[in-house]
């Protein structure tokens, strides 16, 4: 039920991936009805008003005369339908209109009850729009995209619905759905906003969430295939220094390490009383992305509630002054929240990723494994084991790190030099969806990696959670006697990363 309030991610998720039917909150129809009255106003008395009865950008200042307003937000649509690359998902793809439908119905945007209805059609009906996911600078929002998004609901441009690609138009019909023709500020209302950004962002940080916790369970399997100890999550020590995310990443490993067989035996008869970093020291380094997706994620959920077109109306009423409002031009179309917040969550993923890689090559590495054979091979020599997925997260990796290069200080004028300062958000959502992209098939590769290392310790059991996630390894794949293709074992773990086969260690 839409309403203009925030939406939490599961809610994002819910409508964007599992389909969730949505409807607009009467009181949200009501603020939207008062809103338009305030622009029927404006054009009854004739003032100017931006993006009402003018042109955009530089063109501000271009008045625009009546017979010509609608023609004004078709042609505003039509011409910034720039957008170039890879079409986004039909999750990211509803998400965007879950987004936009959300921030109409705030009462803010000065369209029509119709238009806020006909999004909500669009999701209801499985009607996607085909929206490239280049050519947003985030600001004045994610005018390219939204543009896209926008000529579906005048029945141009393309859709996917029921699997086909086919023209927007077309797919309206098919869908019992008919196109609108855009009043006086309706194609600005459409435009302006920052939903593309965010919708990408958020399913990437769902995910981001979940991969963070994953990596608890990754980093519990490799502690007790490398006979590590646990010592260090000891929760006194994390309550001396009480960061958040630190203090829950402890928690949640040490609970993963309950009762294990090879945790006893390595008490006994080993006198090493401290593990290497990339061991030691996940509470601190977990717990800190957990921390910094924490803080994006209130960012994200602001957003989501936020009224980010321009100019915003505010049918301000009262039962003394039923008429009187006014029409507001700012900037709450500018990415920067998001751009500094999705960098951030870059930064963190990708370091994420670092530390589950030094697992890997401590697993794999004869050097350093504890006694493990080499490469974790049954026939080492003959056989080069596990030596490649070590290579192809190395590689998965230094594509983060070139991808956490912030985004958000690339700011380069455009309009003309109206728009002298952009936030490149949408940039920053498509590097940090890549990054997570990566990431999932990072973990999948450690949690391959570990399960076949913790079989090597048999007959010592593990603990009853990796007991439990070895057996959710091998539902996927294999374990390893001698050399095969590794590339679609490494694609299967990471769908199984992605599709939720490992959830159950992803909730706390």
């Amino acid at each position: 039920m839409l309403d203009g309030q925030p939406l939490a991610l599961a809610e994002i998720e819910a409508v964007s991936l599992a389909g969730r039917n949505v409807a607009i909150a009467p009181a949200a129809l009501t603020r939207v009805v008062a809103s338009r009255a305030s622009i029927e106003r404006i054009l009854a008395a004739d003032q100017t008003v931006y993006g009402v009865n003018t042109g955009f950008g530089r063109l501000s200042d271009v008045r625009v005369p009546h017979e010509s307003l609608e023609r004004l937000q078709t042609n505003l649509v039509r011409s910034h339908a720039g957008g170039v690359g890879q079409p986004l998902s039909e999750a990211e793809a509803r998400a965007m209109l879950l987004l936009r439908a959300n921030v109409l119905a705030k009462g803010y945007s000065g369209c029509r009850p119709a238009l806020v209805e006909l999004l909500v059609a669009l999701l209801n009906a499985d009607v996607h729009p085909v929206i490239p996911e280049k050519g947003s600078v985030g600001a004045s929002g994610d005018l390219a995209p939204l543009a896209h998004l926008a000529l579906v609901v005048i029945g141009e441009g393309e859709a996917f619905y029921k699997g086909e690609r086919l023209p927007g138009g077309e797919a309206l019909r098919r869908a019992g759905l008919r196109p609108l023709a855009l009043a006086a500020k309706e194609g600005l209302a459409l435009l302006n906003g920052t939903q593309a950004m965010t919708a990408v962002g958020a399913l990437a940080v769902a995910r981001a969430r979940r991969a963070a916790r994953l990596a608890d369970l990754a980093g519990a399997m490799s502690l007790e295939a490398l006979m590590g100890t646990p010592a260090a999550f000891d929760s006194r020590i994390h309550a001396a220094r009480p960061h958040a995310g630190q203090i829950a990443a402890a928690a949640h490993l040490m609970r993963l390490m309950e009762d294990s067989e090879i945790r006893e035996a390595h008490r006994k008869r080993d006198s090493r009383v401290q593990d290497a970093y990339c061991l030691r020291c996940m509470p601190q380094v977990h717990g800190a992305v957990r921390d910094a997706l924490d803080h994006v994620t209130a960012v994200l959920q602001v957003e989501s509630g936020s009224a980010t077109d321009n100019p915003l109306v505010f049918a301000e009423q009262s039962s003394e002054t039923p008429d009187r409002g006014a029409v507001l031009s700012g900037g709450n179309f500018h990415g920067a929240p998001l751009s500094y917040a999705f960098d951030y969550a870059a930064i963190a993923m990708t370091d994420l990723a670092g530390i589950a890689e030094r697992r890997i090559d401590r697993l794999l590495n004869p050097d350093i494994n504890e006694g493990l054979p080499a490469f974790l091979s049954t026939d080492a020599g003959l056989s080069s084991g596990f030596m490649m997925a070590q290579i192809v997260a190395a590689a998965l990796i230094n594509e983060c790190q070139v991808l956490a290069h912030p985004s958000s200080t690339g700011s380069i004028p455009t309009s003309g030099g109206k728009e002298d300062h952009v936030s490149m958000g949408m940039t920053g959502a498509l590097k940090l969806r890549q990054i997570v992209e990566n990431i999932e098939r990072i973990i999948g590769i450690e949690l391959m990696c570990a399960a076949q290392g913790v079989e090597f310790r048999r007959p010592l059991r593990p603990s009853r959670e990796i007991t439990r996630a070895c057996a959710a390894v091998r539902a996927v794949v294999p374990r390893l006697e001698q050399d095969r293709t590794l590339a679609p074992e490494i694609h299967a773990m990471a769908a199984a990363v992605r599709s939720g086969a490992f959830n159950a260690w992803c909730r706390e």
